[in-house]
């Protein structure tokens, strides 16, 4: 019967497509934006850049990852994916596209400190050489 029940855990926490290890995917910090300036141009990734999409810049995750990315003084979230490399200043984590700080809320402050969470990671992603960024 322990078997049993041990199993059927097991089971449940694989087939919920959560992390085995919480908090290993996450990580707190200061979160910036880039809009039109920088429209049309060529992102890490080699997708050009549209203000208007819900994109994103990471230092080191795989191109195509998911993360939420949760405002922390405001009840505010946008699921974003990484496209591009950034930000390399040394106090923030992320760089989110002008329309995902719209979401956020954070246009006019420019600079907010957020939760990042993994959502979900490309089949066969890699992690960025630590040269790229900071280790995440």
């Amino acid at each position: 019967m322990g078997g049993l029940v041990v199993f059927i855990l097991m089971t449940a926490c694989l087939g919920s497509g959560q992390s085995q290890q919480p908090g290993l995917d996450e990580a707190e910090g200061k979160a910036s934006y880039y809009g039109d300036k920088f429209a049309g141009q060529t992102t890490a990734s080699g997708e050009r850049f549209d203000p208007d999409e819900m994109t994103a810049a990471h230092p080191r995750l795989p191109f195509g990852t998911k993360v939420r990315v949760t405002r922390l003084d405001a009840d505010r979230s946008v699921v974003v994916r990484i496209n591009d490399r950034g930000p390399f200043v040394d106090d923030r984590i992320i760089d989110v596209s002008e329309a995902a700080a719209q979401e956020l809320g954070m246009i006019e402050e420019g600079i907010v400190v957020v939760q990042v969470e993994v959502l979900e990671r490309p089949e066969g992603g890699e992690e960025a050489s630590a040269g790229v960024g900071r280790q995440w």
